[in-house]
């Protein structure tokens, strides 16, 4: 978890912005917050700095509802930042300070295994296995996740920016692929996994990147909707047409509604048509985010998403 600041004004580039807001943000939080926003119950396992930013983070998980009672404070790093930028293309451009930030230095001796072992998903991405100790921190979380029985959920979230080089990317984010129950990506990110295959190619997907323990493989595919693949079929569910404003966390979103759904019924994957619904809820989850600035501020309420359904089914 960490601070996103947006410049107060878009379509420019980071150095060009007038002035920057502070938006609470990463991956893992904003997942945890969407699936507390639609009823469901979430916690959150991660470290910030023992500092304002650290404290307003925790209190912020709180105000949604999320179990923030894994969360370590660390009085020798800071809290991390990231400087995004909204091109006029409405795509983000990154620039972090995490040199290194507290979240890179959770321990394995801090995990909360208890937490752990209560839940039935657990979600995670990469950023967390780039440097120790949060490397061998959350490959030890993943394996209580596994040993307890939960669902493990991968969304890699590529930022290669934060990586070493390419080749580290690549081999980090692999080196977990193939434990994982449930796999959500980009187009971008298929492209990058397979060395710039087509993301569109079913074949590509389902022989390079579909592994014998995987349940479901999801793709998002922006405005356009998703993809998703299981061992029996396969197909496409289409987007929710709204307004862009802001695509920080509509991943997330789609992530938070799709784990939701999959938590209240742990075999949905396997029926077409209700997993069909669910990703189209997971969409609409998606498309509601874009219509707000900032990702946790923009995460719906699962009322404001069944408006948006029965909206656009009129």
């Amino acid at each position: 978890m960490l601070i996103d600041f947006v410049p107060i004004v878009t379509g420019v580039s980071l150095a060009e912005a007038p002035a920057f807001r502070k938006a609470p943000g990463g991956a893992p939080a904003n997942v945890a917050v969407c699936i507390s926003r639609l009823g469901g119950s979430s916690a959150f396992i991660g470290k910030v700095g023992k500092d304002e930013f650290g404290f307003m983070l925790a209190d912020i998980l709180k105000q949604n509802n999320v179990n923030n009672s894994g969360m370590r404070f660390d009085a020798n790093a800071r809290t991390a930042l990231a400087f995004v930028s909204l091109r006029a293309d409405g795509e983000r451009e990154f620039l972090f300070f995490r040199n290194p930030s507290a979240d890179m230095l959770l321990h394995e001796s801090e995990l909360d295994v208890n937490l752990i072992k209560q839940a039935q998903i657990f979600h995670y991405g990469s950023i967390s296995l780039i440097d120790e100790p949060c490397k061998s921190t959350h490959l030890a979380a993943m394996n209580i996740a596994k040993k307890s029985g939960s669902i493990l959920s991968f969304d890699p979230n590529l930022r290669l920016q934060l990586w070493p080089s390419e080749e580290a990317a690549r081999e980090g984010i692999m080196s977990i692929w193939d434990q994982a129950d449930i796999i959500k990506m980009s187009e971008d990110e298929i492209k990058f996994l397979t060395g710039g295959d087509d993301p569109n190619d079913d074949n590509v997907v389902l022989t390079k990147l579909f592994h014998p323990n995987l349940k479901l493989l999801l793709v998002t595919e922006g405005s356009e909707g998703c993809r998703y693949y299981t061992k029996n079929f396969k197909g496409r569910v289409a987007g929710v047409k709204v307004k862009a404003v802001d695509t920080t966390g509509a991943g997330d979103a789609f992530v938070g509604g799709i784990l939701n759904s999959l938590a209240s019924d742990l075999n949905l994957y396997q029926d077409e048509k209700w997993l069909r619904e669910a990703l189209l809820f997971a969409n609409a989850c998606g498309a509601l985010t874009v219509t707000e600035r900032g990702a946790i501020p923009a995460l719906p309420t699962k009322e404001a998403v069944l408006q948006l359904l029965s909206k656009a089914a009129s």
